[in-house]
């Protein structure tokens, strides 16, 4: 399996390839290959800085003669005019990496101002908010690590770090007692510690999955009326989660229910990247 480092080295591959191809030739053509300069990262949106030591490597893995210098670091509440780095070298490296550079730190900087948002939502509260799998092909490490500088907290990585059964995994299995039964001795088998997690419908499949012996409850879809009353049923015995049709404005109706996690995919799959430029100085 792939590391977290590996994973963004490919990614950052893949983004060369198809970007720059077989050569920039607009700057192969018209910049000298001795020629040097300076640009600065202008943010041009109010929202939370993130991605800077994503850019670092991009620069790095192009170029490595290209030198950083950082006035803003990942997590910082940013203006338009703050300029968060600038970065010197050769301006044909400058001009190859602007876009793979800008086109992460944006969508990474949307991400975690979003998350910051609905976290900001549920202040006083206990209840942590989640992303999800809903991430775009590639980017998933990128864009989790944005929910963190956001304030959130990750859910599952991806299918390898947590059982999680849900309600077509119930079905096809025969139930969520067969489920989880055949999770714990899979596990057993494989020496593997995965918590499990068991995503509900109604009353009655709380009850199982309590009788199961699960880590985590996710009530799916519920109503607020109707997590309350899951909240008091399942009475600390395990954590829950909240999941499905949870919008900004209903996130800390939920919250108030007293679960302990509430995952929202809107943090990934449809967010809007903060607006910024990489200028020449």
């Amino acid at each position: 399996m792939k590391t977290r480092d590996e994973l963004i080295d490919d990614l950052l591959t893949l983004a060369f390839a198809e970007d720059v191809g077989d050569g920039d030739h607009t700057t192969l053509s018209t910049i000298p290959a001795d020629e040097t300069g300076k640009q600065q990262l202008i943010v041009k949106e109010e929202g939370i800085l993130a991605g800077v030591d994503i850019a670092r490597k991009v620069f790095e893995k192009f170029d490595p003669s290209l030198k950083m210098t950082v006035y803003i670091n990942d997590g910082a509440h940013v203006k338009p005019g703050d300029i968060a780095f600038i970065v010197e070298g050769t301006v044909r490296s400058l001009l190859q990496t602007e876009r793979i550079m800008l086109n992460i730190m944006q969508r990474m900087s949307g991400i975690a101002t979003t998350t910051a948002r609905y976290q900001d939502r549920l202040k006083g509260l206990k209840t942590k908010v989640l992303d999800t799998r809903k991430t775009t092909p590639g980017m998933r490490m990128l864009e989790k690590e944005a929910v963190k500088i956001g304030g959130g907290s990750n859910h599952r990585i991806g299918l390898f770090d947590m059982i999680l059964i849900k309600d077509n995994h119930v079905d096809f299995a025969g139930g969520i007692q067969e489920a989880v039964d055949a999770a714990k001795k899979y596990l057993n088998e494989t020496g593997r510690n995965l918590k499990i997690e068991v995503e509900v419908r109604n009353t009655d499949e709380i009850n199982q999955a309590l009788k199961a012996g699960v880590d985590r409850i996710m009530l799916d879809n519920f109503t607020p009326e109707r997590t309350r009353e899951a909240v008091k049923l399942i009475n600390g015995r395990t954590e829950v989660e909240s999941s499905g049709g949870i919008t900004f404005d209903t996130l800390r109706d939920y919250a108030e229910c007293g679960v302990d996690f509430i995952s929202v995919g809107a943090l990934t799959h449809s967010v809007k990247g903060l607006d910024m430029s990489f200028k020449a100085c």
